[in-house]
């Protein structure tokens, strides 16, 4: 034993295999086995005083009596009455030593950052430790001194420790720590713990759900102080490299609220706090840090708390306003009197435009209803010009909603992180008037000049002015007007009164006004808080709630009623309840939490409120969901005509044309049809016609459509449940998978030995007295697990087969048309050439269209049979539609970008593989590529859970993968082939963080 002077102790407690020692600032920490779990061992430092571990018993002993559900350590008893026991150390010197139960789980610190419900329960914890804690009498330990928050002031004299743009940064802390500090000194007080920090809260991951707090450790540090510190301090560690920390915070404070409510005031000292103690903890361990240079514990949470004070992202003076929000509080002590005052008023405002605005047509600019912009990562300046006539209006006066979720809103500044995918902000707070340049615009009531500028960027404000108002009670609220003619605002003096219904400005020409057709945006905000004088106009979805009640609807004061400018958002729980009763159970959604999708563009889509997904799963828009290019040639096509193949046209020739010259030369002719369940029963056809045979050979797990025929070939789905299983003219091979089957890279004949298997089917077929028809797979598996054949086996397999006199189909619905990067098909990579290949719906982008395309001889053999006629396959439409989309992939050289982009992503993903065990294989070609999850490497047990949580984790950080393989462990991406050097880092940026939390669930 390591440790051989607590040799006693183990064996008392039956310690079995050593004690691993833990951190600890002072005190040791130890974590033994028993055969009744895991315990803690602490050894406090020597000469401790025996009262303040007694007061550490009996304070946890008190908790558990309160709250008996506490996640609180269980002590176990040492020696008569007491909890602990002297154990003189290696030097000799005596320590106390007691030993508790352990929990499961790992320090919040080593777990990473978590998400607000984990924050919320956290909270909630907290609280209720609190009031288990408030009748207890507790007498501070000496050396806790210096981590009451209440006299965090004795920091002040030490910022010489700090340099720089630091000092100043917590000097300014310390500053507004004093201007709290009389406040904070009135409140009440009671034990607290005082220390719950991200290494004194242990979580306990899990897969498929949220973690769990398993424990809260540690309470040596307690004291008497208020309550209010205690949420500081907890909160402050909790929210360490969050990416939203502001939300972050408020989910563990509303946490917090519901079982023990919170005044206003309290609420108010939170933020203040937090930085005082990330203050304290930075001084502190700068100065510990000098004497201990050699023990990483004093700094093991300096660094992720200066990148926490010095975030520029946080709005520290909306923080009030956000957390009292979050707990259901008024924004404002006034804010309630504010609203109330303005709705009794409706009706008796002035005309903010000089005419009653009543009757007006209300436009749409929202994701469900407008397709403006066309690309809703850039709206062109033409776009903002004419936004009425885009949506159709044809008036010169139309309002625009409150609340509407607009994709509009494309400046950079209103992206709130680094990838295209990151939150970005689409809600509009405000009621357009749109009507024509020069308009005058007038006071609703009287104020004075809060501000009046003119902005010149593009899409900005052009001209703006914010009136601050009084209600007759005194509260102050203010009113927005963007969009006005420069020369108006700029006369404008701050602190000028204005009485109701003077006109103070007018509306600005697009020339003035942002680029925008002309129109004002009127907003009202209840505080100023956290805004100043540069308003945001538009909020991010998921801060509407805060939003709303800092900027509500501002109709009353257009007199108009509320319902007639809010815009009604999609009800999503309505449309899932609609859905569930009018389709079949077995049509499933993906991911646990389904989402709504409204708009595409390129590789991104975006939901009902304008947030945009990276979609790195749906390889049916080929060359990225909205194309301009296809969406002309389906307009152009629909105003002329869309018939079937009965008739000559230029259209399918022309495509027909287009995919042979992309084939080996003896593939000539081409059948077109709605999709490639379809263009896989005609190409079994084919094959029984040419061979004389009706028997087929294919792969196991496979996957070719959900027609009859298709199922039938399709181990994937004839498997499942009530399928009926195989029929006896399909002979099933393994899939050559030489990652997990039988065999493996080490084998270099395994291309050969998975061939082989074909001459066992082709044995069968015979003892049945059947005849081959021919091997139909997906040339690279999609459904067995994104899997990559080894070099030569295509070629082995289609030797045997046509030695049979079968026919070799090459399904290529996931792999063709330039997604493998270099090979523009599948079977190129195989260096073979099928007798059939098969084409779905990539090849219309997302339009009804199949393709088989075989040779002449096979074809006329087909021929001798009935008439074949597929009404709308090869329709004037759909043809055009496949012709761009080939065009497409080779004028924009996606093929190219398919190569590069997937090389980075596999480079990437192997990288990850070196960090994180549960990664088993990383594998592909191009953009289509899959990465196995396992809880061995050596068994390669597949990981189907972890794969489920990283799947659902990454829509919930809005990437789009899927996941596949006979036991769902594998991911399968598949962008469309326009995914950029971003993207690849989000994706993989992501990854690590969803393997880490698998790693950390293990």
């Amino acid at each position: 034993m390591e440790h051989v002077w607590l040799r006693g102790v183990a064996e008392q407690f039956g310690i079995d295999g050593g004690l691993r020692q833990l951190g600890g600032e002072y005190d040791l920490n130890f974590r033994g086995q028993t055969s009744e779990g895991d315990v803690i061992v602490k050894a406090m430092r020597p000469q401790g005083e025996p009262a303040l571990v007694d007061q550490q018993c009996a304070a946890i002993s008190h908790a558990l009596a309160a709250d008996p559900t506490l996640p609180l350590p269980r002590l176990l008893p040492a020696a008569g009455n007491r909890f602990w026991q002297n154990v003189a150390d290696a030097q000799g010197q005596q320590r106390m030593v007691w030993v508790q139960r352990a929990f499961k789980g790992i320090p919040l610190g080593e777990a990473g950052p978590q998400p607000p419900a984990v924050l919320a329960e956290l909270g909630a914890l907290t609280a209720r430790l609190d009031l288990a804690l408030r009748d207890f009498k507790v007498t501070a330990a000496p050396d806790a001194a210096k981590w009451d928050l209440t006299e965090a002031g004795w920091i002040k004299p030490h910022l010489d420790v700090l340099e720089g743009s630091r000092r100043a940064l917590v000097a300014g802390i310390i500053a507004a720590f004093e201007a709290i500090k009389p406040v904070l000194d009135k409140l009440p007080r009671q034990t607290i713990h005082n220390d719950l920090n991200d290494f004194n809260i242990l979580v306990e991951p899990r897969l498929g759900e949220p973690a769990r707090i398993s424990g809260l450790i540690d309470f040596g540090d307690m004291t008497n102080g208020p309550r209010v510190c205690e949420i500081a301090i907890a909160a402050a560690y909790a929210i360490l490299d969050h990416e939203t920390p502001d939300t972050a915070l408020a989910a563990f404070v509303a946490g917090y609220h519901v079982v023990s409510p919170l005044s206003a005031e309290e609420i108010g000292l939170i933020w203040p706090l937090v930085r005082m103690r990330l203050a304290v903890s930075v001084v502190n361990s700068t100065i510990e840090a000098k004497g201990r240079p050699d023990d990483p514990y004093v700094t093991i949470s300096q660094a992720p708390a200066w990148r926490l004070l010095e975030n520029p992202a946080i709005d520290g003076e909306l923080m009030g306003a956000r957390l009292r929000n979050a707990c259901g509080l008024p924004v404002t002590d006034a804010a309630g009197r504010i609203a109330s005052w303005i709705a009794a008023q409706r009706g008796s405002f002035a005309p903010v435009l000089g005419r009653a605005l009543d009757g007006l047509p209300v436009g749409s600019l929202g994701v469900a209803e407008a397709t403006i912009p066309q690309n809703p990562f850039e709206l062109r300046a033409d776009e903002a010009r004419n936004l009425g006539t885009g949506l159709g209006i044809t008036s010169e006066w139309w309002l625009g909603q409150y609340g509407e979720p607009r994709l509009v809103y494309t400046d950079k500044a209103f992206r709130k992180g680094r990838w295209l995918a990151s939150n970005r902000r689409t809600i509009h707070m405000a009621v357009d008037v749109f009507a024509p340049a020069g308009e005058p615009v007038r006071a609703p009531l009287a104020g004075k000049v809060a501000l009046a500028e003119n902005r010149t960027g593009h899409l900005d404000y052009g001209g703006v002015v914010i009136l601050e108002h009084r209600t007759p009670a005194g509260d102050v609220f203010h009113t927005l007007y963007g969009h006005l003619a420069a020369d108006g605002a700029a006369q404008l003096k701050q602190g000028q009164e204005i009485a109701a219904g003077e006109a103070f400005a007018k509306l600005g020409s697009a020339e003035e006004n942002g680029g925008w057709e002309p129109h004002l945006h009127f907003q009202l905000a209840l505080t100023l808080d956290g805004m100043g004088h540069d308003w945001p106009g538009v909020a991010d979805p998921d801060d509407w709630a805060l939003w709303q009640a800092v900027c509500p609807n501002p109709a009353a004061l257009l007199n108009l009623p509320d319902d007639v400018v809010a815009y009604q958002a999609i009800d999503e729980v309505a449309l899932l309840a609609e859905r569930k009763a009018r389709f079949g159970a077995n049509l499933k959604l993906s991911y646990k939490r389904p989402v709504t999708f409204l708009r595409g563009w390129r590789h991104h889509l975006f939901d009902a409120m304008g947030r945009p997904y990276l979609d790195a799963y749906n390889n049916v828009p080929h060359v990225g969901h909205a194309h301009p290019r296809i969406r002309k040639v389906a307009m152009d096509q629909l105003a002329r005509m869309n018939s079937n193949t009965r008739y000559l046209h230029p259209a399918p020739m022309g495509l027909a044309e287009r995919l042979t010259a992309k084939l080996p030369e003896e593939l000539e002719v081409c059948f077109f049809v709605n999709s490639g369940s379809e263009a896989n029963e005609l190409a079994l056809r084919l094959a029984r016609a040419a061979s004389g045979g009706y028997d087929i050979v294919t792969p196991d797990h496979g996957y070719h459509g959900n027609t009859t025929g298709a199922i039938d070939i399709s181990a994937y789905k004839f498997n499942k449940p009530n399928m009926g299983g195989r029929k006896p003219w399909v002979q099933l091979i393994d899939v050559a998978d030489d990652y997990r089957g039988r065999f493996r890279r080490d084998d270099a004949d395994r291309a050969l030995h998975y061939a082989r298997q074909v001459d066992g089917a082709l044995a069968a077929i015979a003892a049945r007295g059947g005849k081959v028809a021919g091997f139909i797979a997906e040339t690279f598996p999609s459904v067995g697990g994104q899997i990559i054949p080894p070099p030569g086996y295509l070629a082995a397999v289609y030797e045997r087969i046509r030695a049979a006199g079968g026919i070799c189909i090459a399904d290529e619905v996931q792999t063709g048309l330039g997604r493998l990067g270099e090979y523009y098909f599948g079977f190129e990579q195989q260096n073979v050439r099928p007798d059939i290949v098969v084409l779905g719906k990539p090849l219309g982008n997302g339009h009804p269209i199949g393709a088989v395309i075989t040779t002449r001889a096979i074809a006329e053999r087909f021929a001798e049979g009935p008439e074949y006629f597929s009404t709308f396959g090869g329709s004037n439409l759909s043809c055009r539609i496949a012709s761009e989309v080939l065009d497409i992939v080779e004028e924009e050289e996606l093929s190219a970008n398919a190569k590069e982009m997937g090389d980075k992503l596999l480079a990437g993903m192997r990288e990850l593989a070196k960090d994180y065990p549960c990664v088993g294989d990383v594998r592909g070609i191009g953009l289509f590529l899959g990465l196995e999850l396992v809880t061995d490497r050596e068994t390669l047990a597949p990981a189907t859970d972890a794969a489920s949580h990283v799947m659902n984790r990454l829509r919930d950080m809005r990437i789009l993968v899927g996941r596949e393989g006979p036991a769902d462990n594998i991911l399968k991406i598949r962008p469309p082939l326009t995914v950029g050097g971003d993207d690849v880092e989000m994706i993989l940026d992501r990854l690590r963080i969803c393997l880490r939390e698998v790693e950390t669930a293990r």
